[in-house]
């Protein structure tokens, strides 16, 4: 999951992997694959760049040994707005 900025200002976080483009028109639009589409703030490189540190973060988790030897029932912490799996999100009245 990557984190952007709309023009208004506020944050979403998108997952990374359900990204189809990044276009600058001159604006950012992001797609993803189900045609869902968010202009946002960041210039493509910087989302590539985002997206790459996401991606490698996964790879490191994955190979480490402490990490994928936790306890199922342990509790991980997710950032703040991105509902943990198994979780509905909260929804803004």
């Amino acid at each position: 999951m990557i984190i952007v900025t709309r023009l208004n200002g506020s944050e979403i976080v998108v997952n990374a992997d359900l990204i189809e483009t990044v276009e600058s028109t001159p604006d950012t639009i992001i797609t993803l694959v189900d045609g869902t589409r968010y202009v946002v703030e960041e210039r493509p490189t910087e989302i590539v760049e985002r997206i790459k540190t996401y991606r490698a973060a996964v790879l490191r988790f994955s190979d480490d040994p402490v990490v994928t030897s936790v306890d199922p029932g342990s509790v991980v912490e997710f950032p703040s707005g991105v509902p943990a799996p198994g979780r509905e999100p909260e929804r803004m009245e």
